[in-house]
């Protein structure tokens, strides 16, 4: 019974499990309705199933199939869910309602609610319904699929963050370390003459004391002896006397010493304007560069050098997390600083790189975009420049020499934005535009050959003022 399979259970005329089964002469059996229904309205009664007339009109009831048929139906009922049978007729619910979105019985089909109503089987309308659904849920699966690749982006982020807090404290730490190493040279310099002053004028000292050691010696080693011979009897020292004065006499009156010139520390040299002789010799191991990279907006092909000053092409850097600041249509970077107003200028190294471009973007520009709008940049491309402020309309530039270097100026206030060769001091091309957005320097390359922006050298002015009264 548990291997018996619906189907072998089933009518041949309403395909459900047979109800009342009767058998006919052929040995085909059916429902005695489904039966009776067949034959109305016929001449002649015969098999549904192989046309054979029957002996008989009424066939006898196959109680075998019938008994089967039931604890079959009780079984199944057993296993089945109720959702899959009708909560009214208790019927196998095998259709689907299109007027009143539901599936049937067929008990259902033939009652007065669903009169005149548009039928399914089961899985033709499941399989059309779910076809519709698919095409509803294709929006959420799409709108998973963006919120993923978001959350991804925010786990690479993240791991990004890490990374470049841990290079960026090295370069931290790398400099400081630069920075020192040069105070700790610097402090056992000047310990050092320090020392060596204290060692000469202690020597100095020293020797003058030693020379007024032995004149003081000398002196009182007089004064004691002829002081005794004038303490002693009359005709004892009147027979010394010629010799006592001869040696007083024979002791020369040496100048009054002098106090040693010089003799103390001189602190004002160790300690005066300290903290400013220092920084003044440091300068020369501190640099400034005007304009600054943005490793934030570097296209993933971009490498920056350590101090952010230099920018070329190599490997695409997986590792850097998708950013709405960076560029992935462009192989550019900007500057990390925008400006909105004054006066500006850096110097970018180009040399001899066949095809790079400098300029200034507008920050509320979307970078990943095929046309930057608020681009305005000098373009160097197939041993030809151009002025590039419209990419549909380049003004073509005729530059006498390859520059090696080329000047950035931004007149915000002027509302003029100037490129120059400073190497010869000699005008390029001046672009005039009403900006209303931060402006921030843009560079360009698509070779491993760096653009490099040049540092600016580093003064000290000293304004000295003296007032008297």
């Amino acid at each position: 019974m548990d291997s018996q399979s619906e189907e072998d259970l089933s009518c041949p005329v309403c395909h459900d499990i047979f109800k009342d089964p009767v058998v006919l002469s052929c040995s085909h059996s059916f429902c005695r309705d489904c039966l009776q229904s067949w034959w109305r309205g016929k001449l002649i009664k015969e098999c549904p199933v192989c046309k054979e007339r029957p002996l008989m009109s009424d066939p006898p009831r196959n109680l075998v199939l019938k008994n089967l048929c039931e604890s079959f139906i009780q079984k199944r009922d057993q296993r089945a869910s109720p959702e899959s049978r009708c909560s009214l007729h208790g019927e196998k619910l095998k259709l689907f309602c299109l007027d009143h979105q539901q599936p049937v019985c067929l008990v259902c089909r033939d009652s007065k609610t669903h009169n005149n109503h548009r039928f399914r089987p089961i899985d033709e309308a499941a399989l059309d319904l779910k076809g519709e659904l698919q095409k509803s849920l294709k929006p959420l699966q799409d709108k998973l699929k963006v919120f993923k690749q978001v959350k991804e982006n925010c786990d690479q982020t993240a791991e990004h963050i890490k990374v470049q807090a841990r290079h960026t404290e090295k370069q931290i730490r790398e400099q400081f370390t630069k920075f020192h190493q040069f105070l700790q040279e610097e402090e056992e310099a000047r310990i050092s003459a320090l020392k060596e002053e204290e060692r000469q004028k202690s020597q100095v000292v020293k020797e003058k004391t030693a020379a007024l050691s032995k004149d003081i010696a000398a002196l009182s080693d007089t004064i004691r002896t002829t002081e005794e011979e004038l303490r002693a009897e009359d005709v004892s020292f009147l027979q010394n006397y010629e010799a006592a004065v001869k040696r007083v006499q024979q002791r020369p009156l040496l100048e009054d010493p002098q106090l040693v010139s010089g003799a103390l520390i001189d602190e004002a040299k160790h300690l005066g304007n300290l903290s400013y002789n220092i920084w003044n010799k440091m300068k020369d191991m501190v640099s400034y560069t005007p304009v600054v990279l943005d490793p934030n907006t570097a296209h993933p092909e971009l490498l920056l050098s350590d101090d952010l000053t230099g920018v070329r092409r190599g490997r695409r850097m997986q590792t850097r997390p998708g950013s709405l600041q960076r560029f992935d249509s462009y192989l550019a970077v900007l500057g990390s600083e925008g400006f909105n107003s004054g006066t500006h200028i850096w110097d970018v190294e180009v040399g001899d790189n066949p095809v790079w471009a400098v300029g200034m973007l507008a920050d509320a520009v979307q970078r990943n975009v095929e046309t930057l709008p608020g681009l305005f940049r000098i373009v160097f491309c197939d041993g030809e420049y151009a002025a590039d402020s419209d990419p549909d309309r380049p003004a073509t530039l005729h530059v006498k020499k390859q520059l090696q270097r080329i000047r950035v100026k931004l007149d915000w206030n002027r509302r003029k934005l100037s490129f120059s060769d400073p190497d010869t001091d000699t005008h390029i091309h001046t672009f005039t535009h009403t900006f209303t957005d931060r402006m921030f320097p843009y560079f360009n390359t698509v070779t491993s050959r760096p653009l490099r922006i040049l540092q600016n050298p580093l003064s000290v002015t000293v304004n000295q003022r003296c007032q008297t009264k």
